[in-house]
């Protein structure tokens, strides 16, 4: 019998191999890092309707669950404190914000998978790793504020076409 955390493994690679074909194919345009939260539509008028609502706590999960991170890691990230969370998690909706800022950071967790031509455990080191770049801050530090992504997405570009900064 498979203990919990090969059948965890297991379903990260699934999703993680689910967005890539996702990406690769030219019907679900570009939002395929949904894929990353389990959501199932591409379609950009649905993901909107889906933030305005509010995504399910088990999107919040599934994140977590293929970036590798603790509770308390990912809801600094989306900012939402302990006992906001735990609100959330009994309601089993975020906020329309908090759904935001996750689907953010599901955006360029996405966008490092494709930097690692799919390596999502490239993709969380080079993420929590120190970078030159950031005067030493690591992308997932710089991922709290929307400039912030802006920057990590623009050296994820950067590094994709070879302009090393």
């Amino acid at each position: 019998m498979a203990s919990f955390a090969q059948e965890t493994h297991s379903e990260v690679l699934a999703d993680v191999r689910r967005f890539r074909e996702a990406k690769l194919s030219a019907a679900p345009g570009k939002h395929a890092y949904v894929a990353l939260l389990g959501l199932r539509s591409f379609d950009t008028r649905h993901l909107i309707r889906r933030v305005q609502q509010g995504l399910s706590f088990a999107s919040f999960e599934r994140l977590r669950r293929n970036m590798e991170l603790s509770t308390a890691d990912l809801a600094e990230l989306v900012q939402i404190s302990p006992r906001t969370l735990s609100r959330r998690k009994k309601a089993r909706r975020l906020q329309p914000d908090e759904s935001d800022r996750l689907l953010r950071l599901s955006r360029v967790f996405a966008e490092a998978i494709d930097l690692f031509e799919g390596d999502a455990d490239a993709a969380r080191s080079w993420l929590a790793r120190p970078q030159p770049a950031f005067d030493g801050e690591t992308p997932l530090n710089l991922m709290t504020t929307d400039v912030g992504t802006r920057e990590v997405e623009a050296l994820i570009g950067r590094l994709e076409h070879g302009v090393f900064s």
